[in-house]
């Protein structure tokens, strides 16, 4: 690790300077570049290639891991099929990375700790920034996108930030990873945008004003969304909601846009707004993490839980959809420390959880049917149930695809089909495997009874083709 010895006011000054200019690249490299979609529904990259969001909370990565575990997890994460990890820049003032370098000069986010330098075959001739540029360039090199919250609410909420330190920080930022092509920026944290508004529309301003070709969104706090305070800012690309970790009869909120488990409300209030944007769930429940979120005597939620938010979310239309495990997140190992929020398995072990395996099924679904031509449409089902035992719907004009959570019974509306010939076939959500059905004429749809029993988990999507 460097030792930097801050001896003067000069010093200080100089590396500040440095700060703002220090890293900047000359030419784009990294992945295609993110950009909205012709309708604003959905993401595509600058090919124009459709691109379907699947994310993983990695929020500790910077901090947490060295290099080689770095690699281990992005390896992993591209195996499964993730395309974005969502990564918090700075979780604390003080932070530090695994190799003891510091992010910030006193804790001040208006200046960086930058040095001349970035050696990466050697982890002591670089600092905490070189060490971002090192994973940022790793995950680019794994088809991954990195979505960086600049700084976590928490501190902007203590009044640790002021609106003018949060504008130059900003603007280093933008300045040095404008030519990172796989970066989109999360701004806020777990925070409502109301809670020091100003910091957040500069540091959302700013970001865009410097790194334009960003994609710009905002994190909110659970059970809450950005559209609430954020939808018609130009600095706002795209909608992100935290349905959040509580159950329904934990949901202490209660208010109109307070929504329980029921995360597919988001989207449709989202959905509605004027001017159209993209909106998904970036942290629903974790895998593994108790349910009410402190209280580690509750139950855990699981695989099951993470694909019903993840198929409602997305047939109700979203653009993707974030996944989350408790261990991971924190990158938490097992040192005699005991984890956040009750965490028990490394997070080496933790990778591998059903829920991490199952999310690609969802992506590999969408991109099969073309889903920047599904809209959603809940008039096709005849009884949409509440709670677990609701039901969702995505079409185009050549197919029709219902999820049902629990493999309570479909009942479709028969005058609101379209076509009069349809192949019918059931899709698993566990493990993506497909069960061909027979020919029908519309006449013969009515209602239809997935495979198994009737139980949370036992989740299938139901899809008919139109074959004429």
């Amino acid at each position: 690790m460097k030792k930097i010895f801050i001896a003067s006011f000069l010093l200080v000054l100089t590396l500040v300077i440095g700060a703002s200019s220090q890293s900047v690249q000359s030419e784009k490299k990294g992945l295609p570049a993110l950009k909205v979609s012709e309708n604003h529904r959905f993401f595509v990259d600058e090919k124009s290639n459709p691109f379907f969001w699947l994310g993983d909370t990695g929020w500790l990565l910077f901090t947490k891991l060295n290099r080689e575990e770095a690699e281990k997890y992005l390896t992993d994460r591209a195996a499964k099929g993730f395309n974005v990890v969502q990564v918090m820049v700075l979780h604390s003032l003080n932070t530090k990375n695994s190799y003891g370098d510091s992010a910030l000069i006193e804790m001040n986010i208006a200046t960086p700790l930058v040095t001349d330098g970035n050696t990466f075959e050697d982890p002591m001739q670089y600092d905490y920034w070189d060490h971002v540029d090192y994973v940022l360039e790793k995950a680019a090199e794994k088809g991954i996108y990195i979505g960086l919250v600049p700084v976590w609410g928490s501190n902007v909420k203590a009044g640790n930030t002021c609106r003018d330190q949060a504008e130059k920080y900003a603007e280093f930022l933008a300045k040095r990873y404008r030519n990172q092509s796989n970066v989109v920026w999360l701004n806020g944290g777990d925070i409502r945008g109301s809670d020091s508004i100003q910091v957040w529309q500069a540091i959302g301003k700013t970001l865009k004003k410097f790194a334009p070709d960003h994609l710009v969104t905002f994190h909110p706090f659970g059970r809450t969304q950005s559209s609430t305070w954020f939808h018609k800012e130009p600095w706002l690309d795209f909608n992100m909601f935290q349905s959040g970790h509580r159950r329904y009869d934990q949901d202490t909120a209660r208010n109109e846009t307070s929504y329980g488990e029921d995360n597919w409300r988001y989207v449709a209030n989202d959905y509605q707004k004027s001017p159209v944007k993209p909106t998904l769930d970036g942290e629903p429940s974790y895998e593994g993490i108790p349910q009410g979120l402190h209280d580690t005597l509750q139950p855990r939620w699981n695989d099951n839980d993470l694909r019903r938010y993840a198929y409602w979310s997305v047939f109700s239309g979203a653009c993707g959809f974030t996944y989350g495990n408790n261990s991971v997140m924190q990158f938490y190992k097992p040192d005699g420390k005991p984890g956040a929020y009750g965490a028990r398995q490394s997070w080496t072990e933790a990778i591998n959880s059903p829920g991490a395996s199952q999310m690609k099924h969802l992506k590999n679904l969408m991109l099969k049917y073309q889903f920047t031509k599904l809209v959603p449409d809940q008039s096709l089902i005849a009884n949409q149930g509440e709670r677990y035992n609701y039901q969702v719907a995505l079409r185009s004009e050549k197919f029709l695809m219902v999820y049902s959570y629990n493999g309570r019974s479909i009942s479709l509306n028969q005058g609101n089909l379209k076509g009069g010939e349809f192949t019918l076939s059931w899709f698993c959500p566990r493990d993506g495997s497909v069960i061909d059905g027979q020919k029908l004429r519309k006449a013969e749809i009515a209602e239809f009874d997935p495979p198994g029993n009737l139980e949370n988990g036992n989740d299938w999507v139901l899809i008919l083709e139109m074959n004429d």
